[in-house]
């Protein structure tokens, strides 16, 4: 009887590396491949470019490989006590790193019915990730980069949005990471903000600044990064009006736009009822997201409704009847939003809302209540996580410092430290070299 030899992987790009380990593999026995899920992926690294079932479809046409069964976890844990394969193969460039915990797990499991871990040298000059790297030096298809939005919401406990109102900013979301205890962690997408987008040609966030010229930053985003795009579209404007927007944005490769259930002259939320500011009434805002569904060309596309009842003390009642109107009405998506700073009834709207029959994903923007730790807004069932204007508001005092600081020492001596080198802004920007 032909004994049964498990592989892990990812395979989002095969390569040569891939095809010795089921070679070596297809020696001992029958190969099961246990494919990553995308949610299993993104518990560690990015997102694949393709999705499981593309995935699939090509390791199933290797040379080698029995069949293939789904990995919902980076922990090999559940498969191989389902299977309870006589070995296990990898590559050896696990034992250190991200998954040095899960090779040591594998070796346990194993142990309990005298299976054994067989590692393959590592194909040296060639890897996933540089091939990943290679692709996003390359750039990115606007049907591509649409669509990894509601991959992203689906895969991760939490998408962290940052917000980006040039290249340069779009740049710094695409490649700010850190390590913590050995996980990578980086920004998801991006937020193209009214407010920034204003703010940066010194106009005020009324809708000063029209669609085409917002559409101009827009693409100078777009040229330089890869990760998914969130639109502030304000109220959105007429339903006429608004199907255009959504076509030109379709066309782009954002992935959402977000419009808000005000009407009139647009005011930032967050001055709440200090000024005069109306809501929408939900019959016409359901009109103008019918009108966007219908516009929309691709199923990737997504149209998310802000409400503001808590913003205008309307109360979570108000709030929870029109989360359930938009949902039918088409919105693929909820952004609930608060300028209380204890955050308390953001959890109230959140308990309430996860108890609705029909629930869309869910968007959160503590930028009021920034004490929260994003785990605390997983717990209650948020979705996406916006940034909305840290970096911007970062820029700015750091710019002032600095004029301010020349007009005092009557040169820039004194402010060296507080700047980039011109060498390592050379080196930010791609293709400067």
């Amino acid at each position: 009887m032909s004994k049964l030899v498990y592989v892990g992987m990812s395979a989002d790009l095969i390569h040569p590396g891939h095809l010795n380990i089921i070679k070596e593999a297809s020696k001992l026995g029958k190969v099961t491949i246990g494919l990553l899920t995308d949610k299993a992926i993104a518990s560690y690294k990015r997102l694949p470019t393709l999705k499981y079932e593309q995935r699939k479809i090509v390791i199933e046409n290797i040379k080698g490989v029995d069949q293939v069964v789904p990995q919902e976890e980076l922990d090999y844990t559940r498969n191989l006590e389902k299977y309870k394969p006589h070995f296990v193969v990898h590559g050896d460039d696990w034992k250190t790193g991200v998954q040095s915990k899960t090779r040591q797990k594998v070796i346990d499991t194993l142990a309990q019915w005298d299976g054994k871990l067989i590692e393959v040298p590592y194909t040296a000059g060639i890897s996933s990730s540089q091939l990943n790297q290679s692709i996003k030096e390359i750039g990115t298809t606007p049907e591509v980069r649409m669509g990894k939005l509601r991959r992203l919401i689906y895969a991760k406990p939490i998408v962290k949005v940052m917000e980006a109102h040039n290249g340069l900013t779009g740049l710094i979301v695409e490649n700010s990471n850190v390590e913590v205890n050995g996980q990578k962690r980086e920004f998801d997408a991006m937020w193209l903000s009214s407010l920034t987008d204003s703010t940066i040609k010194g106009k005020p966030d009324i809708e000063a600044v029209d669609v085409t010229s917002r559409l101009h930053g827009l693409n100078d985003i777009l040229e330089v990064t890869t990760k998914p795009i969130i639109y502030d579209g304000d109220t959105g404007g007429i339903p006429e009006h608004f199907v255009f927007t959504i076509r030109s944005l379709e066309r782009l490769g954002v992935s959402a736009i977000i419009i808000e259930d005000k009407t009139g002259l647009k005011k930032n939320s967050l001055f709440g009822t200090d000024i005069a500011q109306t809501q929408d009434s939900i019959e016409n805002f359901c009109i103008k997201i019918r009108a966007g569904k219908k516009a929309q060309v691709t199923k990737d596309f997504m149209i998310i409704a802000r409400i503001e009842s808590l913003i205008l003390n309307k109360g979570i009642e108000d709030a929870l009847k029109r989360a359930e109107a938009y949902i039918a009405a088409g919105a693929d998506g909820i952004m609930i939003h608060s300028r209380q700073k204890d955050g308390k009834e953001i959890m109230e709207f959140c308990d309430a809302y996860n108890k609705l029959e029909k629930r869309a994903p869910l968007i959160a923007v503590p930028t009021s209540y920034n004490h929260m730790k994003e785990q605390e807004l997983i717990d209650a069932g948020v979705n996406v996580v916006i940034y909305a204007n840290q970096l911007l508001r970062a820029a700015y005092p750091a710019m002032m410092d600095v004029a301010k600081g020349i007009l005092k020492h009557e040169r820039s001596l004194e402010v060296s430290n507080k700047c980039m080198s011109i060498k390592e802004i050379l080196e930010l920007i791609p293709g400067t070299k």
